[in-house]
């Protein structure tokens, strides 16, 4: 379990939060060109992590979504140990973190909000 900072303790119970994150993991030294089976694994643990509302695989990444911080760096290192498990003996991992504070919307409505302002 992860030591949040007490902003986050504090405000745990907001009900208008979403949190989006974004994480790619790049394991090293698998003898392969094709990391597939360690993205499988990686995403396999994220979507079993407990807090975790919605999970997207896209070609370069994991789009995650929650409510709580907590269950992000969870879902993280469930992908880290996943990946591990594999004998993977080095990760790399690109991490981004958004968090809304005045509305809860999903990773799909997020995605909508653009494509309804496209033209042509």
């Amino acid at each position: 379990m992860y030591k949040i900072h007490a902003y986050y303790t504090l405000k745990k119970n907001i009900d208008d939060r979403t949190l989006h994150a974004e994480i790619s993991i790049i394991p090293i030294g698998t003898g392969a060109t094709s990391i597939s089976k360690e993205v499988a694994l990686a995403f396999g643990a994220i979507r079993r992590t407990s807090g975790i509302r919605g999970t997207r695989l896209t070609a370069m990444g994991t789009q995650i979504e929650s409510d709580n911080i907590t269950a992000i760096f969870n879902a993280i290192d469930a992908a880290h140990q996943a990946v591990k498990s594999a004998g993977v003996k080095r990760i790399v991992s690109n991490i981004k973190i958004s968090e809304r504070l005045d509305a809860s919307r999903t990773l799909e409505a997020e995605v909508k909000s653009v494509t309804d302002k496209l033209t042509g």
